[in-house]
């Protein structure tokens, strides 16, 4: 008699390979890296299911550390062999690394067209501000007078910012969060559980070429009031005493960031997250931490029918049609007797 043995919990180091992780020491990848293995074994997926993808740049070493199935592929184009990889088997749980030069700058095309065809990957953009594996040129994301190799007077270009982008292109999924966030692992879980693409930014530390970039936002004296921390159905209440907040000014369409108690503003005036508003998530995506604070957690997340379950009917289609008589073919339509 054959009795069914249930499998054994998988555990974080089970997902960790027999590779030596090198990354510069603090960097942010390291957290990250921890985090999406403390995370998959709460998931409902077979080990062997599992596909990590990457292209180029510090981030994109990713798959030589994940125990699981991997491809380390060419600049920018980790979305297209993601996507091959999920049309040709959808059953596979995929998972797209990339950082802010490699999926924004040579690979803004392919990202583009990942994101508004829904294929259902989980993408993890770690957002550093720079090119740190060619040693620190600016990238996309960086800050307008960001001092580097490539910029020696001054960064003139406008920062991309993520999260806009990913929602500008239709995407059905929008996250942050940042490298050392022990709530990360909980977002990764939300991103897995969407059916679609999803899109999780991670602010991450580049410790040698932009060190401390986002310490106006994550360090320790100013995170309670540079973050928000949005949560679906929740007031977008925030502060070291949990009195502010952001309202809708209604002149002039804009968010603002007020104080409850002050001026005859209540709790009643402040914005209530809604992650299925586009707008509002594209609102709070733009946020920079200057006059208000950053958004973290699920901005947005509205699924809608994937691209490989598209495909998919296509081809169930075709292939329960009647085989079509070739003579019959090339005698349909004009013909001629020569």
């Amino acid at each position: 008699m054959n009795i069914a043995v249930p499998s054994e919990k998988l555990k974080p180091a089970d997902f960790a390979s027999d590779q030596e992780v090198r990354w510069c020491p603090g960097c942010g990848d390291y957290a990250i890296l921890k985090a999406v293995q403390r995370t998959l074994p709460d998931l409902d997926t077979p080990k062997e299911k599992y596909v990590f993808v990457s292209g180029i740049g510090c981030s994109s070493r990713f798959p030589y550390y994940m125990s699981t199935y991997g491809f380390h592929t060419i600049h920018g184009r980790a979305p297209a062999f993601a996507t091959g990889i999920k049309i040709t088997n959808p059953d596979l749980d995929v998972w797209m690394v990339t950082g802010d030069g490699d999926g924004f700058s040579i690979g803004g095309n392919h990202m583009l067209h990942v994101l508004r065809r829904n294929v259902n990957i989980q993408i993890l953009l770690c957002n550093n501000e720079i090119y740190g594996l060619t040693k620190g040129q600016y990238s996309p994301t960086s800050e307008i007078g960001l001092r580097t190799p490539s910029s020696p007077t001054g960064s003139v270009d406008r920062p991309l910012k993520p999260l806009v982008f990913t929602l500008g292109a239709g995407a059905r999924f929008a996250a942050r969060g940042y490298d050392t966030q022990k709530t990360l692992p909980e977002i990764l879980k939300r991103a897995h559980a969407h059916q679609g693409t999803s899109m999780v930014e991670i602010l991450q530390n580049c410790i040698v070429y932009n060190d401390a970039v986002f310490d106006n936002v994550l360090a320790r004296n100013v995170a309670a009031d540079k973050q928000v921390h949005v949560q679906h159905g929740h007031p977008l209440i925030f502060g070291a005493d949990k009195n502010m907040g952001i309202r809708l000014n209604t002149n002039t369409l804009t968010l603002e960031a007020v104080t409850i108690g002050e001026n005859g503003v209540t709790e009643d005036d402040i914005l209530v997250h809604d992650e299925k508003n586009r707008s509002l998530a594209t609102m709070l995506a733009e946020m920079d931490g200057d006059e208000l604070p950053v958004a973290m957690g699920v901005l947005f997340c509205d699924p809608a029918e994937t691209y490989e379950n598209g495909i998919t009917q296509q081809m169930d289609a075709a292939q329960d049609a009647t085989t079509p008589s070739i003579d019959a073919l090339l005698r349909k339509g004009p013909t001629w007797r020569v």
